[in-house]
C-alpha cells in the first residue's frame, strides 16, 4: 500500500498524444510532495518545493496563454 494520495482531479497528458500523464501526490505520512511523470520519471519534494512548483506552473501557464487566440464569448 503506497503512503501517496494522488490529486484524483488532476488528468494532465503529454500534448503529443503519447500517454504519459502528470500525478501530484502527497504522502500521508511524511507531507512531502510527489510530482511524476507517469511511465517515466518521478521526484520527491518538500512542501516548500511544492509550492515553487507550483507558482513556476502557473507563471509557465500564463506565459502560455499568451500565445493562444482569444476566444469571442459573446453570443450571436
Amino acid at each position: 500500500m503506497s503512503a501517496f494520495r494522488s490529486d484524483l482531479d488532476l488528468e494532465v497528458y503529454d500534448v503529443t498524444g503519447n500517454g504519459v500523464q502528470v500525478d501530484v501526490a502527497t504522502n500521508a505520512l511524511n507531507g512531502t510532495v510527489r510530482l511524476s511523470v507517469l511511465f517515466t520519471q518521478e521526484i520527491l519534494l518538500s512542501a516548500d518545493d511544492a509550492e515553487r512548483v507550483a507558482q513556476s506552473l502557473l507563471r509557465a501557464a500564463e506565459h502560455a496563454r499568451r500565445f493562444e487566440p482569444e476566444s469571442d464569448d459573446r453570443e450571436p
